[in-house]
Order: C-alpha cells, then structure tokens, then sequence
C-alpha cells in the first residue's frame, strides 16, 4: 500500500488502449504509470536534460579510459620532461602530435595526462561525498520524522548543531589534524602517503557537514506522510518499524531525493576545486583540476592553455550538471508541465 505523495491523478498518468472483439464490443486496457516513470518520460522529452546527461556521461568516460587515452597519446601524468622546457621553466614546444596539449612550466609534464587523470579525484570525491551524504541524510530523516519523541528530538539536535558548526573552518582544520594522525609530519612523509591521506579526509570532512540539509528535508516529508491512510493501515496490520519505513515511506521520497542528489554533485565538484585551489583539499602528486589550477595562475599570461584548459572542464561539467538538476527538479515537480 504505497501512496505517491504530490502526484496528482491526471490524463498523463494514463494511457488507455482498446480493442475489438468479435461481437463489436470494446474492450478498454488501462496500464496506470507511477509518478517517476512520468518523471522519467519527461525528462527523456527534455532536450536540454538530454545534452546535459551526454557531456556528463562524456567526463565520466573520460575519467574511467583516462589510462587508454594516455597510452594513444603515448605519455602519462607523471614523468618530467625537463628537456623541453628553457632555463625559466617555460615550456620550448607547442601542443603536438606528441603531446596534445603540451606540457606544463615548471615540471614539464604532460598537460592531456594531467587533464584525463584530473577528472577522476573530482568525479570520484564528489561521488563518494554525494553517495555518502544521501544514505546517511535519508536514514536520520526517516527515524527523525517517523519515531518523534525524544529520538526526534535528538536527532534534530545532532542536524541543528551540525549545521550551526562554521563549516570553511573546519575544511581547513580537520583535513591537517587528521593528516597528523594517520600520517605524522607532512614535511617528512612521502608525498604519496600526503596525498592519499588528503583525498579521504576531503571526502569525511564534505560527508560530515553534507548530511544535514537532506535530513531535515527527509524529516519534514517522513512528517506529513507518517499520518496518511497507508501508512496507519501498515501499523494496524502489525508490518514492522523497518518495513514501515524502507517499503511505504521511502518510495514516497524518491522525488526529493533524486533532486538533492543532482544538486548536490555540482556543489561538491566545486567544493572539492575550491578548497584544493586554497591548498586545503589534495596535493601533489594527485593530478587534480584543483592542483593544476592553483599552479597555474602564475602562469596564465604566458601559458593560457595552462590555466584555462581545467577551468573551462570544470565550467562546462557544473553548468551541465547544474541544468541537468533543473530538469530533474522540473520533471519530478507535478506542478510543471512541458
């Protein structure tokens, strides 16, 4: 007994076929559509949705065949071509059928390598931190919202306190404690072991302060649907707690959280770049936009491509990401219509 919530009964939700028989009667077949199989439909409807989809699915390619493409160009993201840079450090060639798109000042390393491997630290952190702060955000929520009382009480008070805490701060703070924990002093540990430790505590500290907003989103929906019909003949018919929540409430979120979700993958791209641009998120040697960006504004007169080449990525990936959320938005909204 589930009940989509916001979903209006309409001519779309049905489509009605009908056909003769022998006798001249018609018979009339109604096939009913749930509201995100409409949602859906009308997304694929939606050219901007679509193109939006097809550059987003491109980056993800591009990440994943990152070492196929450096083989076809014959380099990797790595190796120091000292030999074709001058004595201050700029680069003696232009992009070629060597390197694509040239190598970088200074350290003279492959900027096409630099810039496949580059797309896989920000897919993967923004993926990770989304994937993360979705489950735990829908979870509180859906025990905040459904159990009240004390249990709701807390829990609301854990989202209120994480969401008062001054979040750029602990972005600073955290990821250098943490780099001291695990791994010691980062002026004598390998660069390796710096930066992995970096990569995964930018990811716990973006999970930590991400929770919160979808939770107190989740809760208020659980609040409303937790008094409907289906959900009070659950309790009568004795269908335990988990059930109650994970069969008959969670399918009624579907909307909100697939937009949270699209909204939330640009955001964190972003987050992921800026903090690493401020020399708070990874380092040297990962290949990150991020990085390429920070040693690149010193550059950006002489070297243009230098600068502008990750710049333009992350551009283009959040824009699409950011129209493709709108359409998500737009599409799960039963107030629109196209």
């Amino acid at each position: 007994m589930i009940e989509d919530s916001g979903v209006a009964e309409s001519a779309e939700s049905r489509t009605e076929t009908t056909e003769r028989t022998p006798a001249g009667r018609q018979n009339a077949r109604t096939r009913s559509k749930s509201p995100t199989a409409i949602a859906l439909e009308r997304l694929r409807r939606d050219k901007v949705a679509m193109v939006c989809a097809t550059i987003f699915g491109l980056f993800i390619l591009i990440a994943i065949f990152a070492p196929l493409l450096t083989t076809l160009e014959g380099q990797d993201p790595t190796t120091y071509h000292q030999d074709l840079l001058d004595d201050y450090g700029f680069p003696t060639i232009a992009p070629n059928g060597e390197h694509w798109l040239g190598i970088e000042p200074r350290l003279g390393r492959d900027l096409f390598a630099r810039f496949v491997y580059g797309a896989r630290p920000s897919l993967i952190v923004a993926g990770s931190v989304t994937a993360l702060t979705t489950v735990i955000g829908v979870v509180v929520g859906l025990v905040a919202g459904f159990a009240g009382g004390w249990v709701d009480r807390v829990l609301s008070w854990c989202i209120d306190f994480v969401l008062s805490l001054p979040y750029l701060l602990f972005a600073i703070a955290v990821p250098a404690v943490l780099l001291s924990i695990f791994v010691g002093s980062a002026e004598g540990a390998p660069p390796d072991d710096v930066a992995r430790a970096r990569f995964f505590s930018l990811i716990i500290v973006l999970s930590f302060f991400g929770w919160a907003n979808l939770a107190r989103l989740i809760r208020g929906e659980v609040l409303s649907l937790r008094e409907r019909e289906f959900v009070a003949a659950a309790k009568v018919l004795g269908v335990p707690t988990h059930r109650v929540l994970f069969k008959e409430l969670l399918p009624n979120l579907v909307a909100p959280i697939v937009i949270s979700v699209s909204l939330a993958l640009p955001q964190y791209i972003v987050t992921e770049a800026g903090l690493t641009f401020l020399g708070v998120g990874l380092t040297e040697p990962t290949p990150s936009w991020g990085v390429t960006i920070a040693s690149a504004q010193n550059y950006y007169r002489a070297d243009p491509l230098y600068l502008w080449l990750p710049v333009g990525a992350i551009t283009v990936l959040v824009l699409s990401l950011s129209l493709l959320g709108d359409s998500v938005r737009d599409a799960f909204d039963p107030r629109t219509r196209r």
